[in-house]
């Protein structure tokens, strides 16, 4: 049977993308794009709050086949990324190939000819040969688990659904949770809100941001310079590789391992006057067990008036504020829930209903298995299927590195199916055991197993404790990526 594509793509933000011009780079233009939202970008068309930008320089964040000079900050603006996202489809004539609406909520193997079909919300199917999920992980809002939310009569809403129709002049408007979102946001409301109050449960790392305007001649000089936009990006890969991957996979045998944390805490004081609102701020648990920040007008924001820093837990939601665990309740007329998305949860991982050969499910493997992928790419049992963010993937680089890290192991396996004349690609399950074996060996010198992460309230850490992240420098996910042993994968067609 000949599918309707030879290749699916689930989720139209920048994995979705990139995984489609790299495929379409490397001949396989019969594919489409499955987009749930009505604009590509992913995370960058759905969260548009106020503050909201890259965290990590965008020399970094952005494809290295196709580096702008446009940016206006070191830190780029959230409605900057989502342009680079239109920019990006349109130049390489994706959009023809994708289709907006489409919500995936089953994908099917069929093992005896060896394609997927898919189902979407509209009750809309396909099939194809080979899927690739890139669905990412920071698009489900995940809404707190507080009693009387419900029954709230003023407005709600999550930070990745912005209303921009809601004025907060002069309003009380209450924050519920303190991370990357949250040290985006509250800066950015609190000058309009009457009373803002913060509701902490775990104190945020945050750094300060080495971040400024990017005049015209900086971007005049990043365009006409020869050699200038690999120069800041090398600067900026470097310093992305110095704070994340290597400091929290080999944190034990770095002799700098505290400096960050010591110039969290010397931030902290510069930045709140308050010697009790100081010690609220201040995180208990290592530099690296949460995903930190970095801000230069966070921590200054509760110098405010009106604003209120509030670390006793919720007690629960009333039909007009928060009520505290010690009976206080503080009136709200808008209240904002900073409280992330699923990650590692069921109903994100994976995003829809994936039943591999014998008719297996993914979320029940990963439930009774634990959360396991061969490269972050493959899982044992699901022929066909490559994920761009799956379990010990991501190394905590910028998400462009793994997108064209990942689309180039799946690349190289559908190439080599191509050359083979095989339909179905399928890792083993010895290949699958003894990447899963090494990442787990690896963990002694990560941050993550700390004592002190106990303390963090961590979305990184799965039901199992486990933190499915790749601990390895950069450089080796590039070059494992491309010379991997393809003996890894079993290929066989359906004859």
């Amino acid at each position: 049977m000949t599918p309707d594509h030879e290749i699916a793509i689930i989720g139209g933000g920048f994995s979705g993308i990139g995984a489609a011009i790299l495929l379409q780079k490397a001949g396989f233009g019969d594919f489409l794009m499955l987009e749930e939202g009505d604009g590509v970008g992913g995370a960058w068309h759905w969260n548009t709050y106020p503050g909201v930008a890259v965290d990590i320089p965008s020399f970094s964040y952005q494809f290295s086949f196709e580096q702008i000079s446009g940016w206006s900050r070191v830190y780029a603006p959230g409605r900057e990324l989502k342009a680079y996202a239109d920019y990006c489809v349109d130049k390489y004539d994706i959009r023809r190939r994708t289709r907006l609406g489409s919500k995936v909520v089953s994908a099917t193997f069929d093992d005896e000819k060896h394609l997927w079909r898919l189902e979407t919300a509209d009750g809309w199917s396909m099939t194809a040969r080979f899927v690739v999920g890139a669905t990412g992980v920071l698009t489900q809002p995940k809404p707190p688990d507080i009693d009387g939310l419900a029954g709230f009569r003023g407005t709600v809403m999550h930070t990745a659904r912005w209303d921009h129709g809601v004025d907060l002049r002069g309003k009380r408007v209450a924050v519920v949770g303190t991370g990357a979102s949250a040290v985006q946001v509250i800066p950015s409301i609190a000058p309009e809100a009457g009373r803002l109050t913060v509701f902490q449960r775990t104190p945020i790392w945050c750094l300060p941001k080495p971040d400024v305007a990017l005049p015209d001649p900086v971007r005049l000089a990043l365009r006409r310079l020869p050699g200038a936009k690999r120069l800041s990006r090398l600067a900026s890969q470097a310093l992305v590789e110095l704070t994340f991957p290597l400091a929290a996979h080999f944190h034990n045998l770095l002799p700098t391992a505290g400096a960050g944390e010591r110039i969290g805490h010397a931030h902290l004081r510069r930045a709140v006057k308050d010697p009790e609102t100081r010690e609220k701020l201040t995180p208990r648990y290592a530099l690296g067990c949460k995903r930190p920040s970095f801000s230069n007008e966070y921590l200054q924001t509760f110098n405010r008036e009106n604003v209120v820093l509030e670390t006793t837990g919720i007690d629960t939601i009333t039909e007009s504020g928060v009520r505290t665990a010690d009976g206080t309740e503080h009136p709200v007329d808008v209240l904002v829930l900073a409280t992330g998305f699923k990650v590692f949860e069921k109903g994100n991982m994976p995003a829809f209903t994936v039943r591999g050969a014998d008719g297996v499910d993914l979320e029940k493997f990963w439930e009774e298995n634990r959360f396991q992928a061969y490269q972050g790419v493959s899982v044992p049992g699901f022929p066909n299927l490559f994920t761009i963010l799956g379990p010990y993937g991501y190394n905590g680089s910028s998400y462009f590195n793994l997108i064209e890290t990942q689309t180039a192991h799946i690349v190289r396996c559908l190439r080599n199916a191509r050359k083979t004349g095989a339909t179905r690609v399928e890792v083993t399950n010895e290949a699958n055991d003894r990447y899963f074996r090494s990442m787990l060996d690896r963990r002694k010198h990560q941050v993550f197993f700390q004592d002190s992460c106990s303390l963090a309230n961590s979305y990184y850490f799965d039901v199992n404790g486990d933190v499915p992240f790749r601990a390895s420098p950069t450089l080796e996910t590039m070059v494992t990526s491309r010379f991997f042993d393809l003996d890894d994968y079993a290929f066989a067609d359906a004859r």
